[in-house]
């Protein structure tokens, strides 16, 4: 009979064992599962399959039982679920849940490593801050972290934050009994119930006002809201996914944005590349947007395009093809075209300000926070004498995300190794 559960050892060595009844780990060679971990005690802990139910139970080991980082000595696991034995960490799989496929890649090898890491992202119920430049497809993120998740039949509602004044975000986003300001003529449900048991994206979220901050704080902190001029609370169930192309660290020195509120929604931080980042992905997003508007381009007239700076990014990619189908209809696109394709006006209006995220007088602020941040990824190192898997936990951050900073910061794994 084929087995429901089953656990994956979690280091590249694809070793998986099926749970049939029940499976003990440990170093003991009387166990299933035998792992030669000092950290890890002669019996370390048992799973049972009961039903249609996964147990882990602690076997009064020395050093514990943790699943997802908590510490347990009894607990029911399902699919994804983590379980760290000394230093050794496993992954829960039920054959009952069907993958979904996260519907989102790149030829950048950068970008695809997070794009592939939003896939388990996409499971679980963690807020996910977006942050980069305007018209990198931020939206296009939140959706696709929508439609790979459990709830993707549920509600995705989106509220744009820089598009309504306080007192209509307040609406927007709680909701509002009738007769509670000039205008409400009615009781009217805000994006929180809208979006009940789904994802609610809200997009510039670094544009709310700081009043408004702390009453979203709130909402997030005790998973409820109250509705403008309503007495009583609501509890909550929504997904939060926000975006923004400001420097949240700027605004935070400069004390229009709370940290608390940064730090709530920054437990999974995805940064969207400009179009420059990622020319490896330019042919194929240029060919999908002019098969949709039925645009042809030559290949001079495409290599032509690459040479451009992008400062508005995808978002300016689509509008360049569209402008094509507009101006040139039927008409075959060569590099002839591309001077009245590109609006020379709009390239000069980005020219003062440029397309960085960070701006030259954020470099200072931004070394020291990278600093910090290699000294943080250096503590939990040492302390897991280099397990990257449980540093990722401790962070708070996708492994693959982890990988990119030691790589980044020149981070030597050998000098953790004992």
């Amino acid at each position: 009979m084929l087995a429901q559960f089953s656990i994956e050892l979690m280091d590249g060595t694809d070793q998986r064992w099926d749970l049939q009844d029940y499976l003990n780990i440990g170093k003991d060679n009387t166990c299933t599962v035998q792992v030669f971990d000092s950290y890890m005690s002669e019996r370390h802990a048992r799973l049972e399959a009961k039903g249609t139910t996964c147990l882990i139970k602690d076997l009064r080991s020395d050093s514990g039982t943790f699943v997802n980082g908590a510490q347990v000595l009894e607990a029911i696991l399902k699919d994804g679920d983590l379980i760290t034995l000394g230093s050794t960490d496993f992954v829960v799989h039920d054959s009952r849940v069907k993958k979904k496929d996260f519907g989102l890649t790149s030829k950048s090898e950068f970008w695809k490593s997070q794009l592939d890491s939003l896939g388990s992202v996409a499971s679980t119920k963690h807020p996910v801050l977006l942050l980069g430049p305007s018209g990198t497809g931020k939206d296009v993120i939140a959706n696709a972290l929508h439609n790979a998740s459990p709830n993707a039949k549920a509600p995705f509602i989106s509220v744009n934050c820089s598009a309504l004044t306080e007192t209509l975000v307040e609406s927007e986003l709680f909701g509002h009994t009738k007769g509670s300001f000039t205008g409400a003529i009615a009781d009217r449900k805000g994006a929180f119930e809208s979006a009940r048991g789904g994802t609610l994206f809200l997009d510039e979220i670094g544009d709310l006002t700081y009043s408004l901050q702390a009453k979203l704080l709130r909402a997030l902190e005790n998973n409820e809201i109250r509705p403008v001029g309503s007495d009583k609370s609501i509890k909550t169930d929504v997904r939060i996914v926000a975006a923004t192309h400001q420097n949240l660290y700027q605004k935070i020195r400069e004390g229009s944005f709370r940290s608390d509120l940064y730090y709530r929604l920054n437990v999974i931080t995805i940064e969207t590349p400009s179009l420059k980042e990622r020319l490896e992905d330019f042919d194929e997003l240029l060919y999908s947007f002019a098969r949709q508007m039925k645009v042809r381009f030559s290949f001079n007239a495409i290599q032509a395009l690459k040479k451009h700076d992008w400062p508005g990014n995808i978002r300016e990619l689509r509008n360049v093809v569209a402008r094509a189908s507009a101006l040139f209809p039927k008409k075959y696109i060569d590099e002839n075209h591309i001077d009245i394709l590109l609006n020379k006006k709009e390239k000069l209006a980005h020219l003062p300000t440029g397309v960085s995220y960070v701006t030259p007088g954020d470099a200072n602020q931004m070394s020291v926070i990278r600093e910090i941040e290699k000294q943080m990824i250096l503590k939990r190192l040492a302390a897991n004498q280099g397990n990257q898997k449980r540093t990722a936990v401790d962070l708070g951050m996708p492994k693959s995300t982890l990988h990119d900073r030691i790589r980044h910061y020149n981070i030597d794994l050998d000098q953790f190794k004992i």
